[in-house]
């Protein structure tokens, strides 16, 4: 017999109070006939029952229950059903490809349905027998759509390009749908990036994010105020429904709104193909969809220069890093759907995501010498806080490492780490415990950005080394940590990645970093 502890805590009061006269459409007993309970069922997920009593709501293991009555359902010809929704920058390629991959994986014979632009589905069939085991509903539509669709019980599984609103965390919440705010409800199935984006033939190189923001608000209109010829600028930028939009108007305009003559697409490609065309066009793209417009750098006021990578977004060194969120309601999902989440993070997974054209989750060792231009900026900042004996003692720690392409960064004037450093304690922890790094020196270096005194800013260096290294390690509950060799050091504003004159800049160089030797 295998019962939650709820279930049998429930059943014995159940027994004493002679819980058989309830009107229900199940009853459920365990295998020895010794516990009863009965109700009336709200689903079953191929595995656990769940079920409304005059008692509350209880989940009980279905391999230690017999059920009986009219509601029971058919176990053999049970069909795991479940919707997706939400962006179409995830759904229309991304994720069909994953279903697809995880159906070839598993074995399943797989037939998609198109319904109309935005609702097609995937039957997956167990091999041999053809019996039905899943049906995958898809809405694409966009990030906000995606939430309310969750919201009024119409998805299982939210398609979301930025984190989860407070107005749609609370609305969650009253829902009894749980904290969307939690780790434990969204997971980062990939990264893309937001880009400023112009035709090949505009001349312009970079823009910092202080003069994105000034086009955008429309106080730069003209390509003379940036060096260029006296022709109006032509902004382009997606419709009100994109999370990507939502997204960059809430982090370069604070939520502002565009100009009214600011030109809106409803698709990605028709954004990037509209300013390919025009020379006189600036748009924001993602990473993942410039189509054949050219990307231009991120830039600050001390010089220094970001540019949109594989890299550079894994890593978060980019400032409009974009991860790309699968969100899940505090409700139990079919056994079909969670072995599909669990696939989405698996390293099978990822070079599905890289062929679909996104950015995907697998680390990757930048050697020393592919770090110039972060050695270049080291030097080129030095000054009275950072003493030369501390760089050189930065590069003597360097020598023979390489960079892991990920980063741990917190959020704005806190000290809890953002959602994307959330998903790399997983990824790190993950590779701990498949031995990825067993016999290798680990080093967890803290980096902080210049406000304030270098001694403060050195000492929160290294608490925050020391915090990243104890999450991952917790986390890491089944590596065999007699291999690791696992240290931190910190060298606070030696090497910063962005300029420190902005809030964004010194976000960015507010880090903690891993080093493998």
């Amino acid at each position: 017999m295998t019962l939650t502890r709820a279930a049998i805590f429930a059943a014995l009061i159940l027994c004493t109070l002679a819980a058989r006269g309830l009107a229900a459409d199940v009853t459920l007993t365990s295998r020895d006939g010794s516990i009863e309970i009965s109700g009336d069922l709200l689903s079953y997920d191929g595995e656990f029952y769940r079920v409304d009593t005059i008692y509350g709501v209880l989940t009980v293991d279905g391999s230690g229950v017999i059920c009986a009555g009219p509601g029971c359902p058919d176990i053999e010809a049970f069909v795991a059903h479940f919707t997706i929704s939400g962006s179409r920058t995830m759904g229309e390629v991304l994720m069909p490809a994953l279903v697809e991959a995880f159906a070839a994986r598993n074995g399943y014979a797989i037939a998609r349905q198109v319904v109309d632009d935005t609702h097609f589905s995937y039957a997956l069939s167990e091999p041999g027998s053809g019996r039905l085991a899943a049906q995958i509903r898809f809405r694409v539509t966009s990030t906000p759509e995606g939430f309310a669709d969750l919201l009024a019980n119409e998805a299982d599984l939210v398609l979301s390009i930025r984190p989860a609103s407070r107005m749609e965390r609370e609305l969650a919440r009253d829902a009894g749908l749980g904290d969307l705010g939690q780790p434990r409800r969204s997971r980062i199935v990939a990264l893309d990036g937001m880009v400023p984006i112009v035709a090949p033939e505009n001349p312009a190189a970079n823009l910092s994010i202080e003069t994105l923001a000034e086009i955008y608000s429309g106080r730069i209109a003209n390509w003379s105020e940036l060096g260029g010829e006296d022709a109006p600028i032509a902004l382009h930028l997606r419709d009100d429904l994109s999370g990507l939009a939502q997204e960059f108007l809430a982090r370069v305009l604070g939520g502002a709104a565009p100009p009214v003559t600011a030109i809106r697409h409803d698709s990605d490609a028709a954004l990037a193909d509209a300013v390919a065309r025009d020379t006189l066009a600036i748009g924001i793209a993602p990473f993942s969809e410039t189509g054949n417009a050219r990307a231009l750098a991120i830039t600050g006021r001390c010089g220094m220069t970001l540019v949109a990578s594989e890299t550079s977004l894994k890593a978060e060194d980019y400032p409009l890093t974009a991860p790309l969120f699968i969100y899940t309601p505090a409700r139990r999902l079919p056994v079909l759907a969670r072995e599909f989440l669990a696939y989405i993070r698996s390293p099978a997974a990822q070079p599905v995501v890289d062929r679909a054209g996104f950015v995907d989750l697998r680390l990757r060792r930048v050697p020393l010498a592919n770090q110039g231009e972060r050695l270049a900026n080291a030097i080129r900042t030095v000054g009275p806080e950072v003493p030369v004996d501390e760089l050189k003692r930065m590069v003597r720690r360097m020598a023979g490492t390489a960079r892991l392409s990920l980063s741990f960064r917190f959020e704005i004037g806190g000290t809890d780490l953002d959602a994307q450093s959330l998903s790399n304690v997983e990824i790190l922890a993950q590779h701990f415990e498949a031995g990825g790094l067993d016999g290798e020196r680990v080093v967890f270096v803290g980096f902080s950005d210049g406000e304030g005194p270098a001694e403060t800013n050195l000492a929160l260096a290294r608490r925050r080394a020391v915090a990243v290294r104890d999450a991952v390690l917790k986390a890491a509950a089944t590596a065999d940590k007699s291999r690791l060799k696992v240290s931190v050091d910190a060298f606070g504003e030696a090497m910063p990645m962005a300029c420190d004159d902005t809030e964004w800049g010194r976000q960015v160089n507010r880090r903690v970093e891993v080093w493998v030797k």
